[in-house]
Formats: structure tokens, C-alpha cells, sequence
């Protein structure tokens, strides 16, 4: 993901900042407790598209350093 890019992102839903994941090519937003895919290296920023986040990824994400 071009880190150029990602600074422009924004979650759709809370206008907050999103988090690149590179591991499972998604973009996180903490504040939405929600996971946006990527697919074929465009992000799909659609509510429905995303996928909730668990208590638990949320605490995962909370400890690591975020990912571009």
C-alpha cells in the first residue's frame, strides 16, 4: 500500500484514521471497530464490505505498532 495513499484515507464511517494491516491486506479503523479489505491493491471502503473487529484484535492492534 503507498503510504502516500493511506495518509490521504480515511475511515468512511468515522472519518478517523485507518491502519494498513499487511498481513491480512486490510485497512483498520479502531474508532469503527472495522476491518476494510484490499482487493487487487485497492481498498474497498465500503460498510458493508468490512468486517467487524473481534474485543480481541482490537487489544492485538492496541499493543503492536502500526503497520505501512
Amino acid at each position: 500500500m503507498d503510504p502516500k495513499l493511506l495518509e490521504l484515507l480515511v475511515c468512511p464511517v468515522t472519518k478517523g484514521h485507518l491502519e494498513y494491516d499487511r498481513d491480512r491486506s486490510e485497512l483498520l479503523s479502531r474508532s469503527a471497530r472495522l476491518a476494510y479489505p484490499i482487493r487487487d491493491g485497492i481498498p474497498i471502503l465500503l460498510e458493508e464490505q468490512a468486517r467487524p473487529l473481534s474485543d480481541e484484535e482490537l487489544e492485538a492492534i492496541h499493543t503492536r505498532t502500526p503497520l505501512a
